[in-house]
């Protein structure tokens, strides 16, 4: 395994955490065990080689992917479901008598490999059933790995990832692609429209939001970033629209929003 120096390591966390907000000045360790065989396979015989074609790429996607490689990108369809019966139970009856214009307006940040967008699809799809036509329910996924965000588009799930979805959901979302795999259907992937975010940038989507969905990303966040960008969503939070959190993350002190339920919190709406 190759050893990261003291001066490349604090270099290197400090760069991530100054653009992306990861905290990783505890993870030299994990540094070192995720990347020294991504290292070596491209060619590189150290980190102290490698690392100035990480700083020098213009476009951004060397660092992307080896976020991706340092963060753990586990996910499965109805992970931490008790978001999925508020969204059901609770979101969308709010949604359906509110929103007048018909435009629900869902953000999931952070949408790693895209079951999380598609899993709302899915729910908005049942919930809905025939007058889904009279509604927009696009979905704006994104994430800072471009590698996910590809695999997210073709929308291929392993059989494991779907062990927690309803069995009636196979047959009306899935078909199979062979050797195990199993693809979303095309009704449910058109709805939803992955691009490239950081969320370190400023928000500046054409919509304001009903729900954003920013669960297991705060994670690696410092008190001060989950600060900012809590205050950031909350700016593009509609009156009444609500943020759910992943369950193992905590809230910073200084929360904008008023909190419903574990992990799951709202905006105060105007009277």
């Amino acid at each position: 395994m190759l050893e990261i120096s003291q001066q490349d390591f604090e270099k290197l966390t400090g760069f991530i955490k100054k653009n992306y907000g990861l905290d990783l000045t505890e993870k030299k360790v994990l540094i070192e065990s995720r990347l020294s065989n991504y290292i070596m396979d491209s060619g590189y015989n150290s980190f102290e080689e490698y690392l100035p074609t990480l700083y020098n790429n213009y476009m951004g996607d060397e660092i992307a992917n080896l976020i991706n490689r340092l963060t753990t990108n586990y996910t499965y369809f109805m992970r931490e479901v008790m978001h999925f019966e508020h969204f059901v139970n609770v979101f969308l009856p709010y949604a359906e008598k509110n929103i007048k214009n018909h435009d629900i307006c869902i953000w999931s940040a952070g949408c790693s490999f895209g079951n999380e967008p598609y899993n709302l699809q899915m729910c908005m799809d049942e919930y809905f059933g025939s007058k889904k036509y009279g509604w927009n329910l696009k979905i704006l996924a994104t994430d800072i790995s471009y590698n996910a965000l590809r695999a997210a588009k073709n929308g291929i799930y392993t059989e494991s990832s779907m062990e927690k979805i309803p069995q009636r959901w196979r047959g009306m979302y899935f078909k199979s692609v062979g050797n195990g795999l199993y693809q979303v259907s095309d009704s449910i992937r058109k709805n939803v429209e992955f691009r490239y975010h950081n969320l370190m940038d400023p928000i500046k989507f054409k919509k304001t939001f009903d729900l954003i969905v920013c669960r297991n990303v705060m994670i690696y966040f410092d008190e001060a970033t989950k600060t900012q960008l809590c205050k950031k969503f909350y700016k593009v939070t509609n009156p009444g629209g609500y943020l759910y959190i992943g369950h193992a993350e905590t809230a910073p002190e200084d929360m904008p929003y008023t909190k419903q339920e574990p992990a799951i919190f709202r905006k105060e709406a105007t009277v």
